[in-house]
Formats: structure tokens, C-alpha cells, sequence
């Protein structure tokens, strides 16, 4: 909002700011970082958790297959009579490697046929225990007929083993057994790889968040604070984004609607500006009307009860003698001349204001136009005993509509003549200013008021009335002047001078 000093007031909304907060409280960025920076730390979290408490069982079962595997691979060799081969001594040991398998092979009079074990005969005498004396079958891992599998502490080192022993098909003795401690350590260290990793995992996620949610949010932003200038009405801000995206589509679409709502707008403020100005324009008819129906009734009333008042006194016999009738049918002749004189202005001015008149522009002689009007007023002129004073100017020729500007001569010396004053002299002269003429008519008398000089040529309006009464003035001369100086569009004007007022009108030189 600017004041009358030109300096801008900004007015504050309350809830504007309340909208920025909450904007930014509810933002698409925060949003965005919040649900992908959980996803994230809940994913290794949860990653942290399964790997402590499923690993292990995981790595059991794994391990499980693992020996089983080495079982029938150990029965097949067997069985082919390829166990003491050397050729099997390789294959063996490269079962043992992958799955750190430790294996002990043994006949029945208790001779380890194949082992991999640092202390073979102290295993040994553990595997007869285990399959001549028995075990807690509760504890067992498998138990089939073949085999049986159970997990183990060693009492001397308090290490724990997963072991598998039983008898092959061809009678041998065997037992396979692999340390779990290295399950644990296994766990141990991939959850600490892991925890390493997720962290370095979310902190690049948290910067890679923060990046693709500004690159997200930064175009819906910029969306937001168009459709906010929209809403003030302001449409240059345009989206200027160029990427293919759905956002780029609805800022095109938001530019398109900016250019469509101030195409309407603007539509909508002429259609607006012109109801406004034909209101104005429609109430200036009716004040017209109002004031033209007033001043013709006003014109017309005391012509009207003169005829009326001179008419009944001759109808009821007032006066008998001649000469008082005579007079009393002059006054009532006289007053209808002056309606009738009325009458005709009113419509000559009616045509004019209306445009129905054609003006005929044509060439002729205004210098031979004033002399012969004046010449016809001569006896108006002797009447009044008025001095006019002219030049003898040369033939001047004008472009103009002959009829229309001896009517505005013809108004002009009229009131010269009747406002003439004591001195009673007329001044008409004939000017040439660079490409046009000026007829001016000048009388001496008193000015005219300066706030009167305005109205002159308004309809009806007079400076004196009395005195416009007694020569039968009615207001409507100028006012005819005026419309057919404008229908010409040609100048005209009034000076105001000590001892008396100039009228003038200006035509083009042909």
C-alpha cells in the first residue's frame, strides 16, 4: 500500500508467518530426511539384531551340512576302497580346509586309519566312549542310525565342537568335528563390520537425503511462492525450470494459468473501467436531463403566463380602447417569438449534441462572410446606436461549414450588441496565427466574472439574468457555439479584458 507521500507501507499478515512455520514444520524436505534417515537406521539395526541372534543358528546349520556332506563323502571313498589312496588324501584335505573340518578315521582293533587331528589317540579313545558307551540322546543334534551329531565342550581347553562320529557301511570307525569358535567370532566381527558400515552407511544417506530432497522440494518451493504471488495478484513470476518431470509439467501448467488469469483480469478491469465509466456517463445524461427539463421549464414559464395572463385580460374585456389591445396582441405576439426562437435553438443544439448534423467542410471567404452579416445587422446596429470598428481586410480563406460559422459569428455579435455597455462600441477583427485564422468580435462593458467565465457555455446558463430577460437572451447561444466548434474540431474561447470581453473562434487557413 503507498501513501499520498509516495512511501510504502508494508502491511504484515499474522497468519503468513504462522503459514511459514508451519511450512517449514511440515516441510517435504524434513519429511523426505525423517522417513529415509529411519528406513535406514532401522534397516541396519535390524540387520544388527538378526545377525546376533540368527547367525549363529545359521552358521550351526550350515555346518551341520557341511559334515554331513564329509560323512558320505568319507562312506563313498570307503566303500570304493579309495580311502587310503593318496589321491583321496588331497580331496580330504581340501574338504577339511573349506569347512575347517578336523576327521579321524579308524578300524575296529582301534588303529586311526586317516585323521587330522593333533592328538588322534586321546580322540580316538572319546569316539569309542561315544559309540560304545553312549550319550544323552536328548543333547543330540541328529541321531540316524549311521551316525549321530551333538555340540561338545573340551574339558582341558573349554573349547566347544560340533562333532559327528558313527560306523560307515564297510565297519570303520569315524568322527568329524569343527570348533564353533569361530562361529562366534564370525558373528562378533560381522556385526562390528556391519556397525561400521551402516554408520558410515546413514551418515552418506543423511547428505544424499539432504541433496535429493532439496532437488526435490526446491521446484515445489518455487511452485509455492508463484501460486503465493498469484494470490496478490502479481503474475510475472514464471516457472523456469526445464527438466521433463511432473513438476516441471505443473509449473507450465501454473504459467499458463498465470497468463490466462491476467489476460481475464485485465479483461475483467476494462469491461469494469467501462461499466464505471458508463454509469458516470449515463448519471451526467440524467443530471443533464434533469437540468435541461428544469431550465426549459423555467424559460418557458413566464413567456407562457404573459400570454396567458394578456390573453384572458383581452378575453374578459379589460381594456375597451383600441391601442391597449394592440398592445396587449404585441406582447402576446412577442412572447410567442421568443418561445418559438427558444424552440428552434433547442433543436438546432439537439442535432448538433446528437451528431445528426453533417458539417460540410468547404472552402470561403470570412472576411466576406463578417462583412455581409454585419452589413444585415445594420439596422439592429443603428437601433442600439453601437460603433463597430473594423479593418478593411483583404479576402482571407478558410476551410469550414459557411452555414455553421455565420451562426457563430451571429451569436457572438448578438451578444456584443446587447452587452455593449456605455461606451456601446464593437471591435471585430481578423487575425492570421502561423496556419489558422482567428475572428474575434470584442465589446466594450464589464467583464465577466471569473467565476462565471467556466459555465459560459453550458445550456441555459446566464451571467445576468435580468439583463439576459430584457433582450429576450435564453442561455443557448453559446451553448451552440460550442457544439459546432467542436463538430468542426476547431478552437474557440472568451478574454476577459478591463473594459470589456473578447470572443473568438479560429479556423484553417485554405
Amino acid at each position: 500500500m503507498t501513501n499520498v507521500c509516495g512511501n510504502v507501507n508494508v502491511v504484515t499478515n499474522p497468519t503468513s508467518f504462522l503459514r511459514k512455520d508451519a511450512i517449514m514444520k511440515y516441510s517435504m524436505k524434513r519429511q523426505f530426511a525423517f522417513i529415509f534417515i529411519t528406513l535406514i537406521t532401522g534397516t541396519i539395526l535390524m540387520c544388527l539384531i538378526l545377525n546376533s541372534t540368527l547367525l549363529g543358528t545359521y552358521y550351526l546349520d550350515k555346518k551341520q551340512n557341511a559334515l554331513v556332506s564329509a560323512y558320505y563323502s568319507i562312506n563313498e571313498a570307503s566303500n570304493a576302497g579309495d580311502i587310503i589312496s593318496e589321491e583321496y588324501d588331497i580331496e580330504l584335505k581340501k574338504i577339511c580346509e573349506k569347512y575347517n573340518i578336523q576327521v579321524l578315521v579308524a578300524d575296529g582293533e582301534s588303529e586311526a586309519i586317516k585323521y587330522s587331528m593333533n592328538d588322534p589317540r586321546n580322540v580316538l579313545k572319546q569316539l569309542f566312549d561315544h559309540i560304545f558307551l553312549g550319550v544323552d540322546e536328548e543333547g543330540l543334534l541328529l541321531n540316524t542310525a549311521n551316525y549321530k551329531m551333538q555340540v561338545v565342550r573340551d574339558l582341558k581347553t573349554q573349547t566347544e565342537y560340533i562333532e559327528m562320529w558313527g560306523i560307515l557301511d564297510n565297519g570303520y570307525l569315524f568322527m568329524l568335528r569343527s570348533a564353533l569358535e569361530g562361529i562366534r567370532e564370525s558373528v562378533s566381527i560381522s556385526n562390528h563390520f556391519l556397525a561400521y558400515v551402516g554408520s558410515v552407511a546413514v551418515l552418506v544417506s543423511v547428505l544424499l537425503v539432504i541433496w535429493l530432497s532439496n532437488r526435490v522440494t526446491k521446484p515445489i518451493l518455487e511452485l509455492a511462492k508463484i501460486s503465493e504471488r498469484m494470490k496478490e495478484l502479481d503474475f510475472e513470476a514464471k516457472y523456469t525450470g526445464n527438466d521433463k518431470t511432473e513438476i516441471a509439467i505443473l509449473g507450465n501448467n501454473i504459467n499458463e494459468l498465470s497468463e490466462a488469469l491476467e489476460e481475464t483480469i485485465s479483461e475483467l478491469r476494462t469491461a469494469n473501467n467501462e461499466l464505471l465509466k458508463d454509469i458516470e456517463r449515463k448519471d451526467q445524461v440524467d443530471e443533464k436531463r434533469r437540468e435541461f427539463l428544469s431550465n426549459v421549464s423555467h424559460e418557458l414559464k413566464t413567456p407562457i403566463a404573459l400570454i396567458q395572463g394578456y390573453a384572458e385580460g383581452l378575453k374578459e374585456g379589460i381594456s375597451e380602447d383600441p391601442e391597449s389591445r394592440a398592445f396587449y396582441c404585441d406582447v402576446i405576439v412577442d412572447e410567442a417569438s421568443k418561445m418559438n426562437a427558444l424552440v428552434k435553438k433547442l433543436l438546432t443544439l439537439n442535432q448538433l449534441e446528437a451528431g445528426n448534423e453533417i458539417v460540410n467542410m468547404e472552402r470561403f471567404d470570412v472576411t466576406a462572410l463578417v462583412k455581409n452579416y454585419i452589413a444585415s445587422a445594420d439596422i439592429l446596429i443603428r437601433q442600439k446606436e453601437i460603433s463597430v470598428r473594423m479593418d478593411d481586410y483583404e479576402p482571407v480563406y478558410v476551410w469550414g461549414d459557411e452555414f455553421r460559422v455565420e451562426e457563430v459569428f451571429m451569436n457572438y455579435f448578438t451578444n456584443a450588441i446587447n452587452y455593449a455597455g456605455d461606451e456601446k462600441i464593437i471591435d471585430v477583427k481578423i487575425r492570421r496565427i502561423d496556419s489558422r485564422v482567428r475572428v474575434s468580435v470584442f465589446n466594450t462593458g464589464n467583464p465577466i466574472p471569473q467565476e462565471s467565465v467556466g459555465h459560459l457555455w453550458d445550456k441555459f446558463y446566464k451571467v445576468d439574468k435580468s439583463r439576459t430577460r430584457e433582450y429576450g437572451g435564453s442561455g443557448i447561444g453559446l451553448s451552440i457555439v460550442k457544439a459546432i466548434m467542436e463538430s468542426m474540431n476547431r478552437e474557440y474561447g472568451v478574454i476577459n479584458y478591463d473594459n470589456g470581453v473578447e470572443f473568438w473562434f479560429q479556423l484553417d487557413m485554405a
